[in-house]
């Protein structure tokens, strides 16, 4: 059977990879340059094709993948006479495989079905490197039949593969689960601060508290940053403010003012405008640390 050609926008690290496995499944590839070529260079190399607009990427396309960082770049590829909403054809399904707000994901997927395309939020779990292998968690939603005739090309990508309800679901979940962990990293990364300030060696405290029902791997992957200086968690403060800022935001939406989510909010917010956004969730460890902020 032939392979659908896919559209592929945001060759980040996570795109890239994703791009690598497509092209060593024998997909044909058609990407968009963005503000760094080496992820587009490096598929081109292996024969993916070049479009210069998104509106060419869609009309070129049976599947739309997008891998972008926030909404409002989504929205700015999927809007606007050079936007893929413009150049996509009857029955081509467009999956955004980012963390974005549940509201823009709807309003994106009705304009697509109203061209009688189909849209899909798809957000992912795990790293790069499961990319690569085709082994990442992926959590879908959108309309089933759509999410039905795209599924083989999600299980080449993935090794969990979920459709969970209709579109923006995925997105939803994703950042109530992101929410959640972004929560659990800043309070362990400031339990280890405050156990400096006391004079308690890190792995001291990481013993005791691992011991009883509050061990998780979260608090694994902060501890091993904080007591052996390993980062598990390639993920930077800069997308984890933003994600826990989105969770924020969807609640506001729906009527209900988030309880727990300003702490987290506050923290993130605080390393990033210190210049720390770039670095990884793990090394909020040394921006609590006494001196840290320095």
């Amino acid at each position: 059977m032939t392979k659908p050609a896919i559209g592929f926008i945001g060759l980040g690290l996570m795109g890239s990879a994703m791009v690598e496995r497509l092209q060593a499944r024998g997909y044909a590839l058609t990407v968009l340059a963005n503000r760094n070529r080496a992820g587009v260079d490096a598929a081109i190399a292996r024969g993916a094709a070049e479009a210069a607009t998104a509106r060419d990427l869609a009309a070129a396309s049976d599947i739309v993948m997008l891998c972008m960082d926030t909404s409002a770049h989504v929205e700015d590829r999927a809007f606007g006479p050079a936007g893929f909403v413009a150049g996509v054809r009857k029955g081509t399904v467009v999956i955004d495989f980012g963390t974005s707000l549940p509201d823009s994901t709807r309003r994106i997927g009705a304009e697509l079905t109203a061209r009688g395309a189909d849209y899909l939020d798809a957000p992912l779990g795990r790293t790069p490197s499961h990319g690569r292998e085709g082994k990442l968690n992926i959590m879908g939603a959108g309309d089933a039949a759509a999410f039905a005739r795209v599924r083989p090309v999600l299980d080449d990508l993935g090794e969990n593969v979920f459709h969970l309800g209709p579109l923006g679901t995925g997105h939803t979940i994703k950042l109530i689960n992101n929410f959640f962990a972004m929560t659990t990293a800043c309070a362990m990364s400031e339990a280890f601060a405050m156990a400096d300030r006391a004079g308690i060696a890190r792995d001291s405290l990481y013993r005791v508290m691992a011991a009883g029902p509050l061990r998780s791997g979260m608090m694994d992957f902060i501890r091993n940053y904080a007591v052996d200086g390993q980062i598990d968690l390639a993920f930077s403060l800069a997308n984890a403010a933003k994600d826990v800022g989105y969770y924020a935001a969807m609640a506001e939406a729906m009527g209900a003012a988030s309880a727990m989510s300003g702490a987290a909010r506050g923290a993130l917010g605080a390393a990033v405008a210190a210049g720390w956004g770039d670095r990884m969730v793990p090394e909020m460890v040394d921006f609590m640390a006494p001196g840290g902020k320095e």
